[in-house]
């Protein structure tokens, strides 16, 4: 039977429309027949010419109905429940047909069998399609991945239907924690509890769980990814449910699971009143906006009302992403705000002064920085210009432009630095402290926070990168930990922060307790599926290779320079008492350092940084690749003269 069900699949569109026709034809001679039999209560056997011409006259008309209808257009494997009120009229003008015809040649046939017709040939005419229709999902449910999903709310029926059309997944089963719900059936798939969950990915062979529980809290999903993750399967998620309301993603949008949830920490909450305070009907410019920190400051910008955003960027793609992104929110939400696009370097004071002064600003959130440790060490030079110089250019413009406030936004990597560009970072920090005391036209603030989940540079996707290339996940090192947090969390903190500032504050996050990158790379290796290989599981899927400290970074991070911050206005958020110079003495040590930064002298700058109140401490010798390229051409040009000087000493004593 599946042979020849196979092969009638596998016919040209128009030969199925042929065979399509002729069961038609075969079905509603056998319902005739069978309907006057079943009235008679025995099996009839038709006499006479006119007996032939009826039901000749009824099936032939009834077909040509049907193809009327559009019943042999209609593609079987999609046909839908709506489809079979089509079936139902064209028995129904087929019934009216037979009795007609019955009647106009007196047929000896009993007028009831009509009816009996009727609901025969609905059986048979529709169930056949019914029955192909049935065969031929199954055949493409098998090659559907299986899924299981967890949430049998509102979240999980609306991801069931959207997997219904999409067509990709086949889910075989519900968990859900409720024991009501337990035991039930909805739209064909039974809902479970969680102990049965190994069971049922035994059964069903299931490679992935869908999590579908709407709005819950960090903590409840924290402790559902742990029960989740020594399970043989890959855990992904639905959007969140904000997301899906407000049209930026659908529900069928399926991903893999947000680290932040792996955090468990206490998600920030906004107090409105902090996070407009330096925003509404205000001109703001965000430098650096279109990196992960800027636009994720724009993108939340946008929907407090500012009367305009000036978005400063030295990198041409990032400005034009960033305002390509505004324009679409602004016209999907209804914002009215200009929106102003300029090219730019933080280290140019020229350009900057004509942008604040030719836009009216209010708000500076500054965000342009050289982030990554390795690089600066590698740049030096460049890394101080931009992280220190260019904070520097930007907050005199800002001063002599009169702008209301302007916010730093700093990094764990400031306290107590290691590496070149957390000690340009507090240098950074020392230079807003110092200007705030020295003028009284801008209020300046600075918020430190740790790694940011998501940004350019962020472990996270690429240890999701390299477990899906089958690894291996590279960690520095088996101990270190770091302070994570997600971007919506660091802009929140920088919005609120700024509107509490009275001059010269750094504020913190309570981030919690640290996260140790080892067992973030082996969460996320289990939740995607697959299995840590290690001495312990030799028949694991990915390894962990610790690859050692890179240059200049730390086991560990911290927040705090000294040990008594104060409470504000927000439960979440610290403000830290740190030392800092007079504006007169730092003016001194920036000279020298801009002088020494002209020369290229790495080892003067090395020298002012420890000089400074930053508390640097370098774990490295300079690796600024230009100073040791130019030392190492310095070295071969006094060999080469020294070989020279050699060789003309020797030529002039043969001489003699």
């Amino acid at each position: 039977m599946n042979k020849i069900l196979n092969l009638l699949l596998s016919m040209p569109r128009s030969e199925k429309r042929f065979v399509s026709v002729a069961s038609d034809i075969f079905l509603l001679a056998f319902s005739l027949w069978a309907a006057v039999s079943l009235r008679l209560g025995m099996a009839y056997v038709p006499v006479g010419s006119s007996v032939y011409i009826c039901a000749a006259l009824t099936i032939t008309s009834s077909v040509v109905v049907f193809a009327r209808l559009g019943l042999y257009r209609a593609i079987i494997r999609y046909l839908s429940i709506q489809a079979f009120s089509v079936v139902l009229v064209g028995v129904g003008i087929s019934a009216l047909l037979f009795a007609a015809s019955n009647f106009l040649l007196q047929v000896s046939v009993p007028r009831s069998a009509t009816l009996i017709y009727l609901v025969l040939a609905f059986l048979f005419v529709g169930g056949s399609r019914m029955l192909v229709r049935g065969y031929v999902q199954n055949i493409e449910r098998r090659k559907h991945e299986k899924v299981i999903i967890y949430g049998a709310g509102s979240a999980g029926l609306q991801l069931l239907t959207a997997l219904g059309q999409l067509g990709e997944f086949q889910p075989v089963a519900y968990i859900d924690d409720d024991k009501t719900k337990q035991g039930s059936v909805i739209q064909g798939i039974q809902v479970y509890g969680r102990h049965h969950l190994e069971t049922l990915i035994s059964k069903h062979e299931v490679n992935t769980l869908l999590i579908a529980i709407g709005q819950t809290s960090r903590s409840k999903r924290s402790r559902l990814l742990e029960f989740l993750e020594p399970l043989p399967v890959q855990v992904k998620t639905i959007p969140d449910m904000a997301e899906i309301v407000s049209g930026r993603a659908r529900i069928e949008q399926i991903r893999d699971i947000d680290i932040d949830d792996l955090l468990g920490r206490k998600k920030i909450e906004a107090v409105d009143a902090l996070v407009s305070a330096c925003i509404e009907r205000k001109v703001v410019l965000i430098s650096g906006a279109g990196g992960s920190i800027g636009s994720e400051l724009c993108r939340h910008i946008i929907r407090l009302n500012p009367l305009r955003i000036v978005m400063f960027e030295q990198s041409e793609y990032g400005l034009y992403r960033i305002e390509s992104q505004l324009k679409a929110i602004a016209k999907q939400q209804n914002i009215n705000v200009e929106l102003v696009a300029i090219l730019g370097s933080v280290q140019n004071r020229t350009r900057i002064d004509s942008v604040l002064k030719s836009f009216d600003v209010d708000t500076i959130y500054h965000a342009a920085a050289y982030k990554h440790v390795p690089m600066v060490e590698h740049n030096m030079i460049e890394g101080i210009r931009n992280n220190l110089f260019g904070t520097l250019r930007l907050a005199e413009a800002a001063i002599e432009a009169h702008v209301e406030t302007f916010v730093l936004i700093s990094t764990d990597k400031a306290v107590r630095p290691t590496n070149v560009m957390g000690a340009s970072k507090r240098m950074a920090e020392l230079v807003l402290q110092g200007l705030d005391k020295h003028q009284h036209n801008t209020r300046f603030c600075m918020v430190r926070f740790g790694n940011v989940l998501g940004s350019s540079g962020s472990v996270v996707p690429l240890f999701r990168a390299q477990i899906r290339a089958g690894g291996p996940v590279t960690v520095t090192h088996q101990d270190i930990t770091r302070y994570f947090m997600t971007i919506p969390e660091a802009v929140q903190l920088v919005l609120q922060a700024s509107s509490m500032g009275e001059g010269g504050d750094v504020f913190i996050l309570d981030m919690g307790k640290s996260v140790r990158i080892a067992d973030l790379a082996k969460r996320m290796i289990q939740l995607m599926g697959r299995t840590v290989l290690d001495n312990d599981n030799p028949d694991g899927d990915i390894e962990i290779e610790y690859s050692g400290l890179r240059h200049g970074e730390k086991l560990y991070e911290e927040l705090l320079i000294g040990d008594n911050p104060q409470g504000t206005d927000h439960p979440q958020i610290m403000k830290a008492q740190e030392s800092f110079l007079p504006w007169a003495e730092l003016q001194l040590l920036l000279d020298e350092m801009n002088q020494a930064c002209l020369n290229h002298d790495c080892e003067a700058v090395r020298e002012l940084l420890l000089s400074a109140p930053t508390g640097f401490q370098p774990t490295t010798d300079i690796e600024d690749l230009v100073s040791i390229q130019s030392g190492s051409r310095k070295r071969h040009m006094t060999n080469v003269i020294e070989v020279a000087e050699h060789a003309r000493a020797v030529t002039s004593e043969i001489r003699n």
